[in-house]
């Protein structure tokens, strides 16, 4: 059947696990490795808002992962954003998020399941049998029955012992639940990912790394069928075309943007960075942890959340960086921070066995590390006055997840109103042209198209000054 001008064809596959540390990001880097060897350009993707698998996905491919998130994005700008990233790929490979059917609280919103389904894309499953055989299959069972409209067309096994737990596990999967078995990773402890306090470390901070992916790589296309994977990648149904409302064309190079990168800061959407770029910006790379400075003639600085707090003497040895960070600060220049960029921008970090370390001194108070999560998730926010990417007013969707704990802010300086799930003041706006905003609250772009061309717009004129 031919496609129509109001379709596009992109062979896709969603890898989903029956829960959180299941082995997805192995299993999906070690497929994304094998396909990429047959010759393939693989998209990659994470779904939920993530920024350490991703790199994995990266290395594995050998270009940028995008994130696609259902609750924060709007249908349509989740589509755009897949469907501009796979113009030239020859397939896109989606590793899920936490459970097949995790969302939100409790329903399906930002679910691995619910991006399936505006994807239309096939589901392979990824389940741990260390301890089991037969019951595998009443998982895959469920999991196939829960929700109708979700293609689960396969199953692959994680930490197979032997032959014969194989033979027994798929048999039952097969046979009981009418599931397709791809194949299995072995329970090999040198598979496994390196993890830390927020997840996996990511990929920037791994030596070798590449040579562990070639592992995983040699070790699925040995035990999965990587060839009957892509045959069901190559089965989804084409697409409607969206037209491009979040990317605009044409509009130049319009302002210079700094962005810190480097292992301390290391956590951006990729299209945060690919809309700045769209809406006019040149996009200048610099280390707090190495520069002596930032780069000349820039008109703004976007630094990203990471790990500062494992960094944090080298940050702070780093004193003609902040000084020129601090005065450009104070001459009105845009900074955008998001968590770990909150915490360079405060005071001071206190880390886990509690040595102090000072930072920029744009805001207020100290970030101390704790002994566990301070929050994860989801949150609804309300702008509380005007900033350099929203106005009072506005509601945002964003994400948290950090350790560290800054005092919370005053009425007077806060950004945001946290509407959901817990209400509380959160974030700062800050300097003389109220030009800082700093927060714990990561923000995707792409939830609302004025946030690039804002950031744009508030550096271009403190840049014609």
């Amino acid at each position: 059947m031919g496609l129509n001008a109001s379709e596009v064809n992109i062979p896709r596959l969603i890898i989903a696990g029956v829960a959180s540390g299941v082995g997805k990001t192995t299993v999906t880097a070690g497929i994304i490795a094998a396909l990429r060897e047959r010759g393939l350009r693989v998209q990659p993707f994470k779904c939920g808002p993530d920024y350490i698998d991703p790199s994995y996905l990266s290395l594995a491919a050998g270009i940028p992962c995008r994130n696609l998130d259902s609750w924060m994005l709007p249908e349509e700008s989740l589509k755009e954003v897949f469907l501009r990233a796979t113009l030239r790929a020859d397939l896109a490979v989606v590793e899920g998020v936490m459970g097949l059917y995790d969302g939100r609280g409790s329903g399906l919103s930002g679910s691995t399941a619910e991006i399936a389904g505006l994807l239309q894309a096939p589901v392979v499953l990824i389940i741990d049998v260390a301890r089991m055989s037969g019951s595998a299959a009443a998982i895959a069972l469920g999991y196939r029955k829960f929700d109708p409209k979700v293609r689960l067309a396969g199953v692959i096994f994680n930490s197979i012992g032997s032959p014969s737990h194989f033979k027994w596990a798929r048999e039952a999967v097969e046979d009981r639940a009418g599931v397709r078995v791809f194949g299995y990773l072995p329970k090999e402890g040198e598979l496994s990912l390196p993890e830390r306090h927020l997840g996996l470390v990511p990929a920037a901070e791994k030596e070798g790394l590449g040579e562990h992916i070639n592992k995983v790589r040699e070790k699925v296309s040995s035990t999965v069928d990587v060839e009957g994977l892509l045959d069901l990648a190559r089965s989804a149904e084409p697409l409607p075309k969206t037209g491009p409302k979040l990317f605009p064309e044409g509009k130049g190079k319009r302002t210079k943007l700094a962005v810190a990168l480097d292992k301390a800061f290391g956590f951006y959407y990729q299209d945060n960075l690919d809309l700045l770029s769209a809406w006019g910006a040149e996009l200048c790379f610099v280390s707090p942890l190495r520069d002596r400075g930032l780069p000349t003639d820039i008109e703004g600085f976007y630094l990203g959340g990471g790990f500062p707090e494992i960094y944090a003497g080298e940050l702070e040895a780093n004193q003609a960086f902040k000084r020129e960070l601090k005065e450009a600060a104070e001459a009105g220049m845009p900074i955008y921070a998001e968590c770990g960029g909150l915490m360079y921008l405060s005071e001071g970090i206190i880390d886990f066995e509690g040595h102090e370390y000072h930072m920029a001194g744009l805001v207020p108070g100290w970030a101390r590390m704790k002994k566990g999560r301070v929050r994860m998730g989801y949150a609804l926010a309300k702008v509380l006055r005007d900033n350099i990417l929203l106005s009072q007013g506005e509601e945002v969707r964003g994400h948290m997840f950090h350790w560290s704990k800054l005092e919370e802010p005053t009425e007077k300086r806060a950004a945001y109103w946290i509407l959901e799930p817990r209400q509380g003041f959160e974030g700062f706006v800050l300097g003389p042209r109220s030009n800082i905003l700093a927060s714990y609250l990561h923000l995707h772009f792409a939830s609302k198209s004025s946030l690039a061309s804002n950031f744009i717009k508030s550096a271009s004129s403190w840049g014609q000054k």
